[in-house]
C-alpha cells in the first residue's frame, strides 16, 4: 500500500508540473514569457532538487501551522531567491548555514498526511503561486523566541506561530 501511495503522489506531482506547461502550448502569449514564467525561472523552476529543498523545509519548518502558514514560509524562502543577499536556488537556500533552525537535527518525514500537503504548497510556490502573504519578507522566527537580529528588520506580518521580516526600504516584489 505504501508503494501505490508514494507513486499516486509522484503522478500527482508530476501532473502539477505539467499543466502549466500545457497551458503555455496553448497559449502563445504565456509561451512568450511574462511576469509568472520569469518568477519561475528566478526559483530555479519546478526540478525535482527544488521541489525536494522546499518540501523538506516546510516540513520541518511549518509542518504544525496552517496551510496560510506553510505558504508564508514557501514565499520566504523564494523571496531570498530573488535577493540578491541570498543564494540564487531554492536548494542553495535551504542549505545555507545557520539559516533553518532543523538543519542536521531532525530524521526522516515520517508524518505522511504533512509531507503531501508540504509537497503540495512547495509545488503550487515554484510553479508562481502569488507571493501576497508576507509583504516581501525574507526572515522569520517562531513566537517563542526573539532573535536578535529581528531589531535590524521591518516586521510585516504575524502567520501562526511565526513572525516575519524584510529588510528596512528594500523593494517589495508583487506578481
Amino acid at each position: 500500500m505504501s508503494k501505490l501511495l508514494k507513486w499516486l503522489a509522484h503522478v500527482g506531482v508530476c501532473i502539477a508540473l505539467a499543466i502549466p506547461a500545457t497551458a503555455q502550448a496553448q497559449n502563445p502569449r504565456a509561451a512568450a514569457g511574462g511576469p509568472e514564467r520569469l518568477i519561475q525561472a528566478k526559483a530555479g523552476g519546478t526540478s525535482n532538487a527544488s521541489l525536494k529543498c522546499l518540501t523538506e523545509a516546510l516540513y520541518h519548518e511549518a509542518r504544525g501551522e496552517s496551510v496560510k502558514g506553510q505558504r508564508a514560509v514557501a514565499e520566504v524562502i523564494l523571496n531570498r531567491v530573488d535577493h540578491p543577499a541570498f543564494p540564487k536556488s531554492v536548494c542553495g537556500v535551504v542549505n545555507q548555514p545557520k539559516q533553518f533552525s532543523y538543519k542536521g537535527k531532525v530524521g526522516k518525514m515520517r508524518d505522511r498526511a504533512a509531507f503531501n500537503r508540504a509537497q503540495k504548497i512547495a509545488s503550487e510556490a515554484l510553479a508562481g503561486a502569488p507571493r501576497n502573504l508576507t509583504g516581501g519578507a525574507t526572515y522569520f522566527h517562531t513566537t517563542y523566541v526573539k532573535p536578535s537580529w529581528s531589531k535590524r528588520f521591518t516586521r510585516t506580518t504575524r502567520i501562526g506561530a511565526h513572525v516575519f521580516y524584510r529588510r528596512g526600504g528594500q523593494r517589495i516584489a508583487s506578481n
